[in-house]
């Protein structure tokens, strides 16, 4: 079985190493992490410019039809410049369950504003007394007119001080630890009815817990 990559994955491995050889070096990265907003704006709309965040999604929303690989690709190098930006938050989660689990109006809506850096997400699903069981889920969702309203909280939201959109699970049916009875909803975190605490966490990176209480869109 052959392992290598492909010309078109070896030429993504390589504009990643260029790019952030000249600009994402220890002193850069620090200088965006002690920044007002804790990444960088510029290196993002670079990052949609050159592809990175176009490689796991069909062309038909604007990607570049990767997968897997080109992920893997992209974390690898991302991961060894300690890179800040918001890529797994946005792109892999938020983005692979719209892609995924979506409708087509929700990928051809958000699919290419992700795509080409305009948007920026955060997946709220850890509450705290789950304990990282994804099923543990409290916070609930109750229809609310044509609509829903969450009510509760989550915890150490990856991402979501810079997040236009939370993609947030709430318990539509069912008890607590009931298997059944989770759904996904999109939130725009600018909306009325959200409460945020921001606190940095060990690699510097703000993170936030959110208290929900109004959805009107849902996965």
């Amino acid at each position: 079985m052959d392992f290598s990559f492909s010309d078109e994955q070896d030429l993504l491995r390589d504009s990643i190493r260029k790019y952030l050889s000249a600009k994402y070096d220890a002193s850069a990265r620090m200088r965006i992490v002690a920044s007002a907003e804790g990444y960088s704006c510029e290196c993002w709309q670079e990052f949609a410019e050159l592809g990175f965040l176009a490689a796991p999604f069909p062309e038909e929303y604007g990607g570049i039809g990767g997968g897997a690989v080109e992920t893997m690709i992209i974390m690898e190098e991302f991961g060894r410049r300690l890179v800040v930006e918001p890529f797994v938050e946005t792109v892999v989660l938020a983005g692979g369950l719209l892609r995924d689990l979506g409708s087509e109006e929700q990928r051809h809506t958000f699919l290419p504003r992700i795509i080409d850096g305009s948007d920026l997400w955060a997946l709220a699903w850890a509450e705290a007394q789950g304990r990282h069981d994804l099923h543990d889920v409290a916070l609930r969702a109750d229809r609310h007119g044509n609509g829903y309203r969450l009510n509760g909280s989550k915890q150490v939201v990856v991402g979501a001080p810079w997040a236009d959109r939370l993609i947030v699970s709430a318990r539509t049916s069912g008890g607590r630890r009931d298997r059944p009875g989770i759904s996904l909803f999109i939130v725009d975190k600018s909306q009325s009815g959200i409460d945020c605490r921001d606190y940095a966490t060990v690699d510097g990176r703000p993170r936030r817990g959110h208290r929900l209480r109004r959805c009107r869109r849902r996965l």
